[in-house]
């Protein structure tokens, strides 16, 4: 009989993967094992990813930000991908998504593994594709592609199951029609082949694969809104209503599963958004791309969805996908990367503060102590981008130098200067003061 972290869970056991997670979190072992069982958290570890460091992920934990990677037929390489895996996993990136539709896709994978002590996930059908062509996927592909992947060590897979032949027509009614590419693809497929969706048809299936390598399914949104404009339309819950059936059928198969969530979502939405997932999926995991609050900020869409994600992390999102500056424009290089990991890393943070997680201001409370009595390098020990904050500070500091001369004492920003200096001013208040009640 297959074991998972889930029905393990169900029998009391307290695996190794809890109780990494239970310190990571700063939470009981108990709380981390009962909901692991009941689905509320889950723990993306397949047992031929040797070199992973286990983490969690469910609403009640500190919400974790994913980074995708990978490579497209017209652009990067191999080693432009593998720069970009090491620039997400130092910035703070939880889990990693291998999105490759390239060449060598099996290759990058094998070696992404191997290098990713992260959770990695990845979107079968991407392979399945560039393997048959989109007219000459089969079921059987799509099978042997999933088993592939989990023989090599995948933790977690977004499949599409949700998106079912009915949805099709509410979808074709939008501005943006179907933006998920995974969506699209099986969209089509349904409508030049006339068939049902086959990762819904065959979902037992894949099932059945994922309880031999415990690799947990995220139900993907092939209908989540491409634009402000098809938020909460009826093509999106219909397809939301599937997948809560879906988890129903994972958790009763053993197979640990969290939803995707919707990508463009104007901010007076993303509460109910969050509710309505929670409700309809039994308090699944979500994790949600972005959302991206505004439409017309291309080239600023990571600071736009990252305003989306900190509140659907406040409201009940339990991981956030990252957005890049160059989302709708291309495929990001590395400084895009890191700036994506940053901002989400940021949004993640602000929520699990607002939401009082356990010592969750531990890292802000240490840097105003720090900032307090100027001690500089602790600052950026702590700083989310240590590299960033040291480049900046340093760069003031030459360019203060070049125009005056003056040499820094470390007791001032170049803000204001020694005169103007607030914290220096309010240290002198202090140290006037104690010196009074010493007299």
């Amino acid at each position: 009989m297959n074991q998972t972290q889930v029905t393990l869970a169900r029998a009391g056991e307290i695996t190794p993967a809890v109780r990494a997670v239970a310190q990571k979190e700063n939470r009981p072992v108990e709380f981390i094992r009962e909901r692991v069982a009941d689905g509320r958290i889950v723990i993306p570890a397949n047992i031929r990813h040797t070199n992973l460091s286990p983490i969690g992920i469910g609403r009640e934990l500190y919400t974790k930000i994913n980074a995708n990677i990978g490579n497209s037929a017209l652009s990067s390489s191999p080693d432009d991908e593998f720069e970009k895996l090491h620039t997400a996993l130092k910035y703070g990136a939880d889990t990693v998504m291998d999105l490759s539709t390239g060449g060598d896709i099996v290759k990058i994978r094998e070696r992404l593994l191997k290098a990713c002590p992260a959770p990695v996930g990845t979107v079968p059908v991407y392979e399945v594709i560039a393997r048959t062509g989109a007219a000459n996927m089969t079921p059987e592909a799509i099978l042997q592609v999933i088993r592939e992947q989990a023989e090599q060590g995948v933790d977690y897979m977004t499949i599409h199951p949700g998106l079912l032949r009915s949805h099709i027509p509410a979808a074709m009614k939008r501005k943006m029609k179907i933006v998920s590419r995974g969506g699209s693809l099986i969209a089509r497929w349904m409508a030049v082949k006339e068939r049902e969706n086959p990762f819904y048809e065959y979902f037992d299936e894949i099932l059945k694969i994922c309880l031999q390598y415990d690799v947990t399914l995220s139900l993907g949104d092939g209908l989540r809104p491409g634009c402000l404009a098809d938020a909460s339309d009826e093509a999106q819950f219909a397809e939301l209503d599937t997948l809560g059936e879906l988890v129903r059928r994972c958790r009763a198969a053993g197979v640990q599963a969290m939803v995707e969530g919707p990508g463009h979502v104007p901010m007076n939405q993303i509460e109910m958004n969050m509710k309505r997932e929670q409700e309809v999926c039994g308090d699944a995991p979500f994790y949600i791309l972005g959302p991206v609050v505004v439409d017309c900020a291309p080239g600023y869409d990571h600071q736009v969805a990252a305003m989306g994600g900190m509140m659907g992390a406040y409201y009940g999102a339990a991981m956030l996908c990252y957005v890049t500056p160059k989302e709708h424009l291309g495929l990001p290089n590395n400084e895009d990367v890191r700036r994506g990991v940053v901002s989400f890393k940021i949004a993640a943070h602000a929520a699990d503060i607002g939401l009082g997680k356990p010592e969750a201001r531990k890292r802000d409370d240490a840097i105003s102590d720090a900032r307090a009595v100027f001690d500089w390098d602790k600052q950026f020990e702590l700083a989310l981008d240590p590299d960033r904050a040291r480049e900046y500070r340093g760069d003031a500091l030459n360019e203060r130098k070049q125009h005056t001369g003056y040499t820094d004492d470390g007791r001032f920003c170049t803000m204001c200067g020694p005169d103007f200096c607030s914290v220096r001013i309010s240290r002198d208040i202090a140290e006037h003061f104690a010196g009074k009640e010493k007299k």
